[in-house]
């Protein structure tokens, strides 16, 4: 059985500038792990925004846990809260910002796992 409590993850800065912690990602359980995803606990602060990125090859959903947002995915933006889920396909030009007065907490889903060669940042 593998249990993962996010209070031992250590809390490191994405690519995309998000404050992050990796909760589950198969290449870290040499090969007990039998899933094509990875999994994040991510956040950003009021006022921060991350960096316009893209994931070439594989497709990402972001849980809202807590706060109030802008997700952007190419042209379109829209307000996010806490209780959604959004769907970023892949290659889709993306970023979210913190549109709150409190942190903006979130899940981040990549199939297939997330790997830095997939990860492009669009500045």
């Amino acid at each position: 059985m593998i249990i993962r409590d996010l209070g031992v993850c250590p809390v490191g800065d994405a690519r995309d500038g998000t404050h992050l912690r990796e909760i589950l990602h198969p290449s870290h359980f040499s090969g007990a792990v039998a899933c094509r995803f990875s999994l994040a606990h991510a956040y950003l602060e009021p006022g921060e925004v991350s960096h316009p990125h893209r994931l070439v090859e594989s497709c990402e959903v972001y849980y809202i846990l807590s706060g109030i947002g802008v997700m952007h995915i190419g042209d379109e933006a829209e307000e996010v809260h806490a209780g959604q889920v959004v769907y970023i396909p892949a290659g889709a030009v993306q970023y979210i910002a913190n549109a709150g007065a409190s942190r903006l907490e979130f899940l981040a889903i990549v199939d297939p796992m997330w790997a830095e060669s997939d990860d492009e940042r669009v500045d």
